[in-house]
C-alpha cells in the first residue's frame, strides 16, 4: 500500500510531466508510477483524484494562487514544480474532507523541500497559509 505522503509525491510528479508533456493525467499516472517502480501497485484512487482534480481545475487554482503573489509575479513565471505543488496543496486543501488544511500545508512544504529550489518551502508556506486565512 502507497502512503499518502508518497501518493502526493506521485501527484506533484504527474502533474509535472502533464505541463510537460502534455499527457493525460492517466498517462502522466501510468509513467510517474512506472518511473518510481511502482508499476505492481494499484494506482490508488487519491492519486488519480488529486491528479484529474488539480489539472482539471487549474485555471481556478490558478487565479486563486495569484491573488497572493506580490510584485507584480504572474502564476505563469512561477517553477513548474512550485506550480504543481501548490496545486496539488491548495486543491486538497478545498475537496479533501478528510485532510486537515494543516496536513496539506505541510506536506505541501515537505515536498517543495524535496523538489523545489532553496526558496520553495518559505513561498509555498506563505501562499498556502494566505490562503487558508483568507
Amino acid at each position: 500500500m502507497i502512503s499518502r505522503h508518497k501518493i502526493r509525491e506521485l501527484a506533484v510528479q504527474s502533474l509535472f510531466s502533464i505541463e510537460t508533456t502534455k499527457d493525460t493525467p492517466e498517462e502522466a499516472i501510468a509513467s510517474t508510477m512506472q518511473l518510481c517502480d511502482l508499476t505492481t501497485e494499484a494506482v490508488p484512487d487519491y492519486l488519480t483524484f488529486l491528479v484529474s482534480g488539480a489539472n482539471e481545475h487549474q485555471e481556478e487554482l490558478d487565479e486563486k494562487i495569484a491573488k497572493y503573489l506580490k510584485n507584480k509575479w504572474t502564476v505563469q513565471r512561477l517553477s513548474r514544480i512550485d506550480r504543481a505543488i501548490l496545486h496539488i496543496g491548495l486543491f486538497e486543501m478545498e475537496n479533501s474532507l478528510e485532510v486537515p488544511k494543516k496536513v496539506a500545508i505541510d506536506e505541501a512544504i515537505q515536498m517543495a523541500g524535496d523538489f523545489g529550489d532553496k526558496d520553495s518551502k518559505s513561498f509555498i508556506n506563505g501562499i498556502l497559509s494566505n490562503f487558508v486565512e483568507g
